[in-house]
């Protein structure tokens, strides 16, 4: 299958999750996304690279959907990045399979928003934690979108979460524009 949009969602307990869970659910039901849960392809951490090259390729807008762990991202996404995103094939010389494509983030976080600032729990602004992600859609010619983050997603109400969801409908959707990357 291929589709516009691809959502890469990386949650490695995604049963217990009631965010990454429910967004992806709410995504599969477009006909023009493609979910790939990275944790049921790959359980044993042994990713068929020409198969997710294929996905990517295939795809204008690339959603990385999954829970900040570590101030990062989970373990198989990252080593997703690591094999997948390949110098002369997604960087590099000759490596152009993403330029033009749109990257956007979909995070969700423990910890409060209260906590991501200057003199918060964890010290820093939440953009802060999102450089390393810039900076791969910039190495890869794409194109940034402003991430959708969820802080407190252990606290979430129901309501919030719908309304949530429904943003995330609204956005995930929206057409694809056309342009240079985004720097």
């Amino acid at each position: 299958m291929s589709a516009p949009i691809l959502v890469l969602l990386a949650h490695p307990e995604l049963r217990h999750s009631r965010i990454c869970r429910r967004l992806a659910q709410e995504a599969r039901a477009r006909p023009e996304v493609e979910v790939r849960d990275l944790y049921a392809l790959w359980p044993d951490y042994v990713i068929d690279v020409e198969a997710e090259q294929r996905a990517v390729e295939a795809a204008a807008r690339l959603v990385w959907l999954h829970p900040v762990q570590w101030y990062s991202m989970p373990a198989l996404m990252k080593l997703w990045l690591d094999e997948v995103l390949l110098p002369g094939w997604a960087h590099g010389r000759g490596g152009r399979a993403l330029q033009g494509k749109e990257l956007w983030p979909v995070l969700s976080t423990g910890g409060h928003a209260r906590d991501y600032r200057p003199g918060g729990r964890h010290g820093h602004d939440f953009a802060d934690f999102l450089r390393p992600y810039e900076r791969v859609a910039a190495l890869c010619g794409m194109r940034w979108r402003a991430p959708m983050v969820l802080h407190g997603a252990a606290s979430i109400d129901d309501a919030a979460l719908a309304v949530h969801a429904r943003e995330f409908v609204h956005r995930l959707t929206a057409p694809v524009p056309a342009g240079p990357r985004g720097d």
